[in-house]
């Protein structure tokens, strides 16, 4: 018997966070709320001192995620969340990355 439940469609929201966001443990918060959440992608800190972040997964846990991301961590001070959605490239897992 094939399997006819619709999967959600998939998006991908490239996401830039600024305020107090480095050295505040964002990066590591994000990538367990992202693995709690299901979602894939990857975190990495910018050089501008602002968080960038990739987030692939169903449209309604994407937004959950991008929710989260203008609060943060308890030490966070978010001033702003920018967000760009994007074609998904079917990442797997979560990780962070260093900035080259």
């Amino acid at each position: 018997m094939q399997n006819t439940t619709p999967h959600p469609k998939q998006v991908r929201a490239h996401v830039f966070i600024s305020g107090r966001v480095q050295g505040v443990g964002y990066r590591y918060s994000t990538v367990d709320t992202a693995s709690q959440l299901g979602l894939t992608g990857w975190v990495r800190n910018l050089p501008d001192n602002r968080v960038e972040a990739v987030f692939e997964g169903s449209q309604t846990v994407v937004e959950q995620m991008i929710r989260w991301c203008y609060q943060g961590p308890p030490a966070a001070m978010v001033k702003d969340v920018l967000v760009e959605y994007e074609e998904p490239e079917g990442l797997r897992g979560f990780e962070v990355r260093r900035f080259e």
